[in-house]
C-alpha cells in the first residue's frame, strides 16, 4: 500500500545522487553519437577538407561515418566526458533535492512553490559549478594549446604556475552558466508539471517527466547561451577560461557580466546567440532524458525500500 505523497518520507541524499549519476550516463551514451556526428560532418564531412565529400546532412553522416569508420567510432573518445557527466549530474540533481528542503523549511512552506523552485535551482547549478570547472578548463586548454600533452599534463602546469586555485579559472562565468540554466530548468519543470494533466499510470507520468524535462531543458538553454560557448566561437566563459595569464596586464574577458557588455558593444547582440540552435537541439531533449531517468531511478529506490518511501 502506498504512502499519501503528503506523508512519504523523502529519498535519503545518496539515493538522488546516485539517480543523478545513472541520469548522466544514460544521458551520454544517448547522445554522444549525435555530438560526434556534428563534429564531424562540421570538420570532416562539410566539404571544406581535403575529403572531397560534400555536405550531408545528420542521417548521411551517420551512414558514413558508420560505413567507413566502423560503428565503435561514434563512441570514441567517450570516457572523459562520461567521467565527468557523471559527477556533474550526480550533484545537480542531489544539490537540487538538498536546497529543496532546506529552502523550505527557511520559507516555511509545506509544498514547493514556482519561486522556491527555480531558486532551489539556481542554488543546485551554483553548486554543481565547484565540480565542472576543473574539467572544463583542462578541456579548453587542451583543444586550444597542442603544447600540452594530455590533460594530466594541463593540470600540472596550471597548478605549477598559478597553484591549486588556477584549476578554477573562469569559475565566475561557469557559476552564472549553471545557476541560470539550472533555475530556467527546474523551475520550468514545476510549471510544466503543474499545467500537464495528472499521470494515472507509470508510463503517463514518465511521459510527464519527458516533456516537462524536455521544455526545462530548452528554456534552461535559451537564458544561459551567452554565458556559455557557441558552435564557432567562444561567448563568454571559454574566453575567460581559455585566456592565457600575463603578469601586470589586464585580460579583455575577466569577469562575466562587463565581458558580456564587451561582445554586446563590439560584435552585436546575435553574438551572444551563436550556435544557439544546435545546442537547444542538444540539450532540449537531454534535459528530457535527464529527467526521465533520475526519476524512473528514483522510483526503483523508492519501491526497493518499501513504506514510507512508496
Amino acid at each position: 500500500m502506498s504512502t499519501p505523497p503528503a506523508e512519504r518520507k523523502p529519498l535519503p541524499f545518496v539515493a538522488n545522487f546516485a539517480a543523478g549519476a545513472i541520469a548522466g550516463i544514460s544521458e551520454i551514451l544517448t547522445f554522444y553519437p549525435l555530438d560526434v556526428v556534428s563534429n564531424l560532418s562540421v570538420y570532416c564531412y562539410g566539404g571544406h577538407l581535403e575529403t572531397g565529400k560534400s555536405k550531408q546532412g545528420v542521417i548521411g553522416s551517420f551512414k558514413t561515418i558508420i560505413k567507413e569508420e566502423g560503428f565503435g567510432r561514434l563512441y570514441r573518445g567517450l570516457l572523459p566526458p562520461l567521467l565527468m557527466e557523471a559527477p556533474k549530474r550526480a550533484t545537480k540533481f542531489a544539490a537540487n533535492d538538498f536546497w529543496g528542503k532546506r529552502f523550505l523549511t527557511l520559507s516555511g512552506e509545506q509544498k514547493m512553490t514556482q519561486k522556491l523552485a527555480i531558486a532551489t535551482g539556481c542554488a543546485a547549478g551554483a553548486t554543481e559549478s565547484f565540480v565542472v570547472v576543473p574539467f572544463e578548463l583542462v578541456k579548453i586548454k587542451s583543444d586550444k594549446s597542442s603544447t600540452f600533452k594530455g590533460p594530466m599534463d594541463v593540470v600540472s602546469q596550471v597548478v605549477k604556475k598559478e597553484g591549486l586555485l588556477g584549476l578554477y579559472a573562469g569559475m565566475e562565468a561557469t557559476m552564472w552558466r549553471h545557476l541560470w540554466w539550472n533555475g530556467g530548468y527546474f523551475g520550468c519543470i514545476f510549471q510544466v508539471r503543474a499545467l500537464l494533466p495528472k499521470p494515472e499510470t507509470n508510463k503517463a507520468r514518465l511521459m510527464n517527466d519527458l516533456i516537462a524535462g524536455t521544455i526545462g531543458g530548452l528554456v534552461g538553454t535559451a537564458i544561459n547561451t551567452p554565458f556559455d560557448v557557441s558552435d564557432k566561437k567562444p561567448v563568454v566563459k571559454s574566453r575567460i577560461q581559455g585566456a592565457s595569464k600575463v603578469p601586470g596586464v589586464v585580460p579583455k574577458y575577466n569577469w562575466t557580466y562587463p565581458a558580456l557588455v564587451t561582445i554586446f558593444r563590439e560584435e552585436g547582440p546575435a553574438a551572444l546567440y551563436k550556435g544557439f540552435v544546435p545546442k537547444v537541439l542538444r540539450l532540449a531533449p537531454g534535459g528530457g532524458v535527464l529527467l526521465l531517468v533520475v526519476e524512473f531511478t528514483l522510483n526503483i529506490f523508492r519501491q526497493a525500500l518499501g513504506p514510507p518511501y512508496i
